[in-house]
């Protein structure tokens, strides 16, 4: 049996195969599962648990069916999705987790996390994400109408999407420094994250050890997923 871990889908109405694939790979690989691993951006915005569109049920009632098979589902909230609450949590069946985890898997300490929080050298993107974080402003956002929340997460979007494009490929990476102080806090072996779309296994020295971070691909036209067993730790990608 096998853990797996995924993040970065972005499921949106606008990508019907994005979430096509995503069910599929849910009635044919997590339902062989030990336990499913969401780590953020699982949808590309997410602007309250009231928003009930069939995108969501259809979600939820694919996951609920997973877990309702003994499978657990955990997710940690990413950078577009951070406002998942509790209530659509039960509907998935999934818990939510701290947004950095430690996990032991066969004599494995591995930490997951969306991986935004590394890459401290985006100021920018920093100072955004503190703000939107603060727990009264999501309070005041989540009492306006749909309609205008709607239209404000398109509007950041649209925002993200240009401050984006002005930004250099390295600024919007992960901080080597950042990585390392985040596996000596933790001890870990492994870190696993996403948010950078940049799929690939890199060696981190520390010392005299020899460590491991992960990176999970957006699934724009593929899915990928890091699957944990007694074989070790290997990043997958598959067809839709």
């Amino acid at each position: 049996m096998s853990t797996y871990i995924i993040a970065d889908l972005h499921l949106s109405e606008d990508e019907p195969a994005i979430t096509a694939g995503f069910i599929h790979f849910i009635q044919q690989q997590a339902i062989h599962a030990d336990s499913l691993y969401i780590l953020g951006d699982f949808f590309n915005y997410w602007i309250g648990d009231d928003d009930d569109t069939p995108l969501h049920q259809q979600v939820a009632q694919a996951l609920k069916q997973l877990t309702a098979q003994g499978i657990p589902c955990y997710f940690i909230h990413g950078n577009r999705d951070f406002l998942i609450g509790k209530r659509y949590a039960e509907q998935c069946g999934m818990t939510i987790l701290p947004q950095e985890t430690l996990l032991e898997i066969d004599n494995k300490r591995i930490l997951i996390l969306h991986g935004d929080t590394l890459c401290i050298d985006d100021a920018a993107y920093q100072n955004y994400r503190k703000k939107v974080h603060t727990p009264w402003i999501q309070r005041l956002f989540l009492t306006l109408p749909l309609f205008i929340r709607r239209r404000i997460a398109q509007k950041m979007r649209q925002n993200s999407q240009y401050a984006s494009s002005m930004k250099s490929e390295s600024i919007m990476d992960v901080n080597p420094q950042a990585v390392i102080s985040t596996l000596q806090k933790y001890q870990a072996d492994w870190m696993i994250h996403g948010h950078t779309h940049r799929p690939a296994v890199h060696p981190v020295s520390i010392g005299d050890k020899q460590c491991y971070r992960g990176v999970l691909g957006a699934w724009h036209h593929e899915g990928s997923a890091f699957i944990i067993n007694e074989q070790g730790i290997e990043l997958i990608f598959f067809p839709f």
